[in-house]
C-alpha cells in the first residue's frame, strides 16, 4: 500500500507525518477524520513520480489555459469556500462540494482544477495563483498567510467582505456614470448634427443671398473639411501613438514613473492613495492579527501591493524594520504615508495591539475613501452637463447668428 507524507494544521499547531492509504483520496479522507487540515500531501516511494505525472495529466486534460472569472464570480467563489471551511469541512472536500455545482460556470471549472492540484500536494495559494489570474496578488498572498497561520476561514471571510465592498464601489461608480455618459453622447450627437447637416445647409442659403457665415461657423466648417480630408492620417497617427505608449508602459523602467504620475492626478490621485492605504492597513491587520511575525507579514504585504511606486517605497520600510526600527518610524522615514496613519500605528505599538490599531485605521481610511468616491461621482455629472451646455450653446449661438445674417442679406436685396 502506498505511503503518503503530509504536513497539516491541527488544533495544537502544524504537524507532519506519514500514513498508508490506497490512493490520495483515501489519504485526504483519513486526515479529515483526524480533523487535520493538510496543506501538503505527497506520495513517497517508487510510485510517487508516476502518481504526480498522472495527477498533472488529469489536471491538464480537465482544463487548459488560465481560468478567468468576473468579479462577481470571484466574490461567490470566495464566500462559498469560506462558508464550507468555517463549517469544519477540509479544503479538498470543500472544493469537491463546489465541483458538484449544478450550475455550469467558471466556478465549477475552477474548483475542479484546484481540487486536482491540491490533491497533487500543491499549496492552495500556489494552485490558485497558477490557475486563475482573476484573484490577484493580494488574494494569493492572504491565502498563503492563512495556510501559514492556520486561519484560512477567517482570511477568506475577510477577503470576501473586501471583495464585496470593492464590487459595490465599482457598481456605484458605474451607475453614477450612466447619466453623464448619456448626456455626453447626446451632446456629441447634437454637435455633429449642427456641423454635418445644419450649418452646411445655411451656408448654401447664405451663398444664394450673398451673405457670409460668422467667424466661429467658418472655423468649425474648415476644421470639419480638414478632418474629412485627413481622417485616415489622424487615425494612423492615433494608432501609432497608442502602440508607442503601450510599448513604453510595458518596460520595467517605465512602471514607477507612470505609477507616480497617476498618483499626482487631481481627484483620481487622492483616491488611488487612499485605496493603497486601506489595502495596506487591512492586509497588515489580517496578517499580524493571525499571528504572523512582522517581517513575514510585511513580505506578504509587499507581494500584494499593486502600485510599483509604493512597492519600491515599501521595500525601504521593510529594510528599516528588518534593521530593528519600529514600523511607525520606518513609515515616517518613507515620507509617503500620512501623519494620521503613522500616529495610529505608533499608538498600536505602545499599547501592544498593533493589529487592532491597523484595523481601526483601515476603517477610518475606508470611510475617507468612500467620501472621496462620492465626491468624485457627484462632480462628474455637473462637469459633463456644463461641457454639454457649452457645446450646444455654441452651436445654437452660431445658428442664430447665421439665421440673422441670412435674414439681413435677404432684406438688403
Amino acid at each position: 500500500m502506498p505511503t503518503f507524507s503530509y504536513s497539516a494544521h491541527s488544533p495544537s499547531g502544524v504537524i507532519t507525518g506519514e500514513l498508508a492509504a490506497v490512493d490520495r483520496s483515501e489519504a485526504m479522507a483519513l486526515l479529515g477524520k483526524k480533523r487535520l487540515q493538510p496543506f501538503k500531501l505527497e506520495q513517497s516511494g517508487a510510485g510517487a513520480i508516476a502518481a504526480v505525472k498522472e495527477a498533472k495529466t488529469a489536471a491538464a486534460s480537465a482544463h487548459s489555459g488560465p481560468i478567468k472569472l468576473k468579479l462577481a464570480q470571484v466574490v461567490m467563489f470566495t464566500e462559498e469556500l469560506a462558508d464550507l471551511i468555517a463549517a469544519g469541512i477540509q479544503l479538498e472536500p470543500a472544493l469537491a462540494t463546489m465541483e458538484r455545482r449544478r450550475e455550469l460556470s467558471g466556478i465549477k471549472t475552477l474548483a475542479t482544477v484546484l481540487r486536482s492540484k491540491v490533491r497533487d500536494g500543491m499549496p492552495f495559494s500556489k494552485a490558485i495563483a497558477t490557475t486563475s489570474p482573476s484573484f490577484g496578488n493580494l488574494f494569493c498572498a492572504l491565502v498563503s498567510a492563512g495556510e501559514a497561520s492556520g486561519s484560512m476561514s477567517n482570511i477568506l471571510r475577510r477577503q470576501a467582505e473586501y471583495l464585496r465592498a470593492l464590487q459595490a464601489l465599482r457598481s456605484k461608480v458605474a451607475f453614477a456614470l450612466i447619466y453623464p455618459s448619456f448626456l455626453m453622447v447626446a451632446a456629441v450627437s447634437v454637435t455633429l448634427l449642427f456641423v454635418v447637416y445644419l450649418i452646411p445647409k445655411l451656408t448654401e442659403l447664405l451663398d444664394s443671398t450673398g451673405g457670409s457665415l460668422p467667424l466661429g461657423a467658418q472655423i468649425i466648417l474648415k476644421l470639419s473639411e480638414l478632418f474629412k480630408a485627413t481622417w485616415w492620417m489622424i487615425a494612423m497617427a492615433g494608432a501609432a501613438v497608442y502602440i508607442l505608449v503601450k510599448a513604453w508602459l510595458k518596460k520595467p523602467e517605465s512602471q514607477i514613473p507612470w505609477a507616480r504620475f497617476k498618483l499626482r492626478l487631481p481627484l483620481f490621485g487622492s483616491i488611488l492613495k487612499s485605496r493603497f492605504y486601506v489595502q495596506f492597513l487591512e492586509t497588515m491587520a489580517n496578517l499580524i492579527g493571525n499571528g504572523l511575525p512582522m517581517v513575514h507579514a510585511m513580505q506578504l504585504t509587499h507581494q500584494a501591493i499593486e502600485n510599483p511606486f509604493y512597492q519600491r517605497e515599501f521595500e525601504g520600510v521593510m529594510r528599516h524594520v528588518g534593521e530593528g526600527v519600529s514600523l511607525s518610524r520606518a513609515l515616517d522615514r518613507s515620507q509617503h504615508f500620512p501623519p494620521l496613519l503613522m500616529d495610529i500605528v505608533s499608538v498600536g505599538e505602545q499599547t501592544g495591539d498593533l493589529a487592532g490599531a491597523l484595523s481601526k485605521a483601515a476603517e477610518r481610511f475606508d470611510r475617507e475613501l468612500s467620501k472621496k468616491v462620492e465626491k468624485l461621482s457627484a462632480l462628474i455629472q455637473p462637469v459633463i452637463i456644463c461641457v454639454m451646455a457649452g457645446m450646444v450653446g455654441l452651436m445654437a449661438y452660431l445658428m442664430v447668428t447665421t439665421i440673422f445674417q441670412t435674414i439681413s442679406g435677404m432684406n438688403g436685396q
